[in-house]
Order: structure tokens, then sequence, then C-alpha cells
């Protein structure tokens, strides 16, 4: 199984971190706008990527898990693209030196392909777009996220 990574510290208190993760408030401000459904464990959220003219570009379903000793937001891919089916994504946060340290991981590809590099790099401006959320108010959500090559 192959896995994405990533670490990112946030100047804001975990609590407020961990809200931006867990509210679809929160998860509509950094990831995607058209976001809905219920956060609570065994519940599941609906994430829809849209173009700037409304249409749809990817729509992702995940069920939300139980948190882990280690892992504070759990959520199981069941609908979406067919290399996200079965993954899984969490979330780690600690603090560390006045800041929030997130500790990101999509998890469990079956196997390394073109498409997992695009889905790194879009993590990782999405990552940035929840700090600017937590830090300053402001996140770039989908449609208006940063884009990165000619998939999205």
């Amino acid at each position: 199984m192959h896995h994405i990574t990533h670490r990112i510290g946030i100047h804001a208190p975990l609590a407020r971190v961990q809200q931006a993760l867990t509210t679809i408030d929160g998860l509509a401000g950094w990831w995607t706008r058209d976001t809905e459904g219920q956060t609570g464990v065994g519940q599941t959220i609906t994430f829809t990527f849209r173009d700037h003219g409304g249409g749809e570009m990817g729509r992702f379903v995940m069920k939300v898990l139980p948190p882990t000793a280690t892992q504070q937001v759990r959520w199981s891919v069941q609908a979406g693209p067919p290399e996200w089916v079965g993954t899984e994504v969490c979330f780690a946060l600690s603090s560390h030196d006045g800041q929030t340290v997130l500790l990101f991981a999509h998890r469990d590809w079956r196997e390394e392909v073109e498409f997992m590099a695009h889905c790194s790099m879009k993590w990782a401006t999405f990552l940035l777009s929840l700090r600017a959320l937590v830090e300053q108010g402001r996140g770039q959500p989908a449609p208006e996220d940063l884009k990165i090559d000619n998939w999205n």
C-alpha cells in the first residue's frame, strides 16, 4: 500500500484547527465550498468539487471513523475516483512550540499512479488553505483553490 503524507505547523490553538476539520462550515472554509452531511462518527460527509461555472468536477463521500490515540480525525472514502475508494484520510494534531502541528495522511492507495502525485500536491495546497482559514480567517477552498495542473 502507498501513502501520501504531509506535515504543517499552524499558529492557532489546537481546538480551532480541530473545529475546521470537524464541522461542515470549517471544512467548507478550506477544502470545498460544496460540503454537506454530518460530522459525527459513523456519519458521512459529501465533498463536491465544482468549476467556476458550477459544473461538477468530482465528488467524494467520506465516512467519519472513530478517532484513535494518534489520529483525531479519520475518514474512510466510500465513493469517489476508483483510486480513492477504500483509502483512509487522517489528521493528527498536537501542540508544539506555540503552534498546532498537523500530520496528514491519505493512506492505503493500491498503487502509486500519476493521479496520486496530483492528489499529493492538491492536498498540500488545501492544507495551506486550512492554515490560512485558521490563522487569517479565510481559506482558499474549491472552486477558488490554487490550480496546479490541467486536471483542475
